[in-house]
């Protein structure tokens, strides 16, 4: 390549570095104009979605699979033969069964386990993610009070701090917007989850009481 073609290629470079840091101590200049109220905001969406996230990955991983519900049937048949958390919930349940207001019982017992944790840490979420909006409008309320009392100042200085109390009450709206929307959309996720968990709960609980029918049948004939 030629000399000038080099030149022109580290101007782009040097071109393309020089909008990257300037986009950083934007980004930088926009944080410190919203206050400090922009701190407890970056403390909560931390909270939100490292809480959020885990929730979402445990009942995915650690619940039930609903790919290997054509195996629950056999499964039932032969619980020594199940895999993953079904093996535990079918021992549990099929172990020593004293009928089917036992088998009902143990059942309940499982959704308790299972279902409750899950209604917890997600009512906190929800709680979590409602703050966000309402502590940006925290923020709105202490920039609008800036405005005004710069309004009633005088000297120089006005406009900038009119400017800035403005920009106070908008980059904290958003920022607390921001952080809710993505937020209830995770919430949903999680909500799909645990309904998926409560009807596949219900269909184990349906298929072990069809197999204890079956047995007392067997044995009475």
């Amino acid at each position: 390549s030629s000399p000038a073609g080099c030149r022109m290629s580290g101007g782009q470079h040097h071109q393309r570095r020089l909008q990257a840091g300037m986009s950083g101590q934007g980004i930088i200049e926009v944080w410190i104009s919203g206050g400090w109220v922009m701190l407890p905001l970056a403390a909560l969406a931390l909270a939100i979605y490292i809480s959020g996230i885990h929730l979402f990955l445990q009942l995915r991983l650690g619940g039930l699979r609903l790919r290997s519900q054509d195996q629950w049937p056999q499964w039932v048949r032969e619980p020594e033969a199940a895999t993953g958390a079904a093996a535990g919930i079918l021992r549990h349940a099929l172990d020593n069964s004293g009928g089917e207001a036992d088998l009902r019982g143990r059942f309940q017992a499982i959704r308790q386990s299972q279902l409750q944790p899950v209604e917890q840490r997600l009512f906190v979420l929800q709680t979590l993610v409602t703050a966000a909006p309402l502590l940006g409008l925290l923020g709105t309320v202490i920039g609008m009070f800036d405005t005004f009392r710069a309004i009633g100042t005088e000297g120089g200085e006005t406009l900038r701090q009119v400017s800035a109390g403005v920009s106070t009450a908008l980059i904290t709206t958003q920022t607390g917007l921001f952080i809710a929307l993505p937020g209830l959309f995770l919430i949903l996720l999680i909500r799909r989850r645990r309904h998926a968990l409560e009807a596949s709960l219900a269909r184990l609980e349906g298929l072990c009481l069809i197999q204890l029918r079956r047995q007392s049948q067997a044995q009475a004939a």
